[in-house]
C-alpha cells in the first residue's frame, strides 16, 4: 500500500513558477518544454493538435499536442446554480488556494508518490479585479484510456479497487469519485482523475466511505441495476485491500 505523503514534500518536483503577465501565474513541473502563455489558449493550437474531451470537462476541456507530448488542457468551470452566476470566475483566496495551484500539488504529489494519476504538467490562474480569478490545467494524457463509464463490463473490479484504495492510503480524499472519472488504459490499469477540490492529508473512514458511496451512485445512473454486481465487486476488493494493508 502506499504511504501518506505530505503535499509540502521537500522532494517535490515543483520548482518552478513565473509570472504570466496581467495578474496571471504559472507553476509547472521541471524539464516540461514549450510552455509559454499560448498553452491555455485552445485557439492556439493548429487542428490537428486540439480536440474536445467528450466526456466529462464541462465543455472546457481539450486533447492538446505540444513539445510536452499529449496533454488535457481543462479550463475551471462552475457546475449547479453557481454557474447562472458565472461559468469560470472564483473568489481570490490566495495563490496557495486557487482551484488550478491546489489541484496540480495533489495530482504531482500522487504522481512522485507511484500512484496512476496522470502527471500535472502546467497550472495557471488570471486575476480580475483583484478578487476573482479563472484557472486552467495541464495534465499528460493517459493515451488510449476509455472512462469506466463506458468499459464497466470489461474494466477489472480489483484493479479499481486498488487505485482508490491506493489514493486513500496517500492521504487523499477525492471530490467527485464518478464512473467518468476513473480511466482504464491498454492494459487494463485504473487511472484516477479530476482532483479538482480534493484534499490530502488525511483520509477518515467517512471519507473513504463518501467516495465509495458516490461511485456508486454514479455507476448506479448510468447502467441501472446493472451496475450494482459490478460495484459490490470492486467494494469486496476494496475491503480485501483495506485489511491486508492495516
Amino acid at each position: 500500500m502506499t504511504q501518506p505523503v505530505s503535499v509540502a514534500d521537500p522532494a517535490s518536483a515543483i520548482a518552478l513558477h513565473r509570472s504570466l503577465g496581467k495578474g496571471a501565474a504559472m507553476l509547472y513541473a521541471v524539464q516540461v518544454p514549450g510552455l509559454d502563455a499560448s498553452v491555455w489558449q485552445p485557439g492556439s493550437y493548429a487542428s490537428a493538435h486540439i480536440n474536445a474531451v467528450s466526456s466529462g470537462g464541462r465543455q472546457a476541456a481539450w486533447f492538446v499536442e505540444g513539445p510536452w507530448g499529449q496533454a488535457v488542457l481543462r479550463q475551471y468551470r462552475r457546475g449547479g446554480l453557481v454557474a447562472r452566476i458565472s461559468r469560470d470566475l472564483y473568489v481570490w483566496q490566495g495563490e496557495s488556494k486557487t482551484r488550478s495551484f491546489a489541484e496540480f500539488r495533489i495530482m504531482e504529489m500522487l504522481w512522485h508518490a507511484g500512484l496512476r494519476v496522470p502527471r500535472p504538467l502546467a497550472a495557471a490562474y488570471w486575476r480580475s479585479a483583484g478578487v476573482l480569478y479563472r484557472a486552467a490545467l495541464l495534465t499528460q494524457r493517459v493515451e488510449h484510456a476509455v472512462p469506466l463509464a463506458d468499459c464497466m463490463a470489461q474494466a477489472d473490479p480489483a484493479r479499481v479497487a486498488q487505485s482508490i484504495a491506493d489514493m486513500h492510503a496517500a492521504g487523499v480524499w477525492h471530490a467527485d469519485l464518478n464512473a467518468h472519472n476513473i480511466l482504464l488504459d491498454p492494459a487494463g490499469e485504473a487511472w484516477l482523475i479530476d482532483f479538482d477540490r480534493a484534499r490530502a492529508g488525511g483520509c477518515s473512514a467517512q471519507d473513504r466511505q463518501n467516495n465509495l458511496m458516490r461511485l456508486k451512485r454514479s455507476m448506479l445512473k448510468l447502467a441501472g441495476t446493472a451496475a450494482e454486481a459490478y460495484w459490490q465487486a470492486i467494494f469486496v476488493h476494496y475491503q480485501q485491500i483495506a485489511r491486508q494493508g492495516a
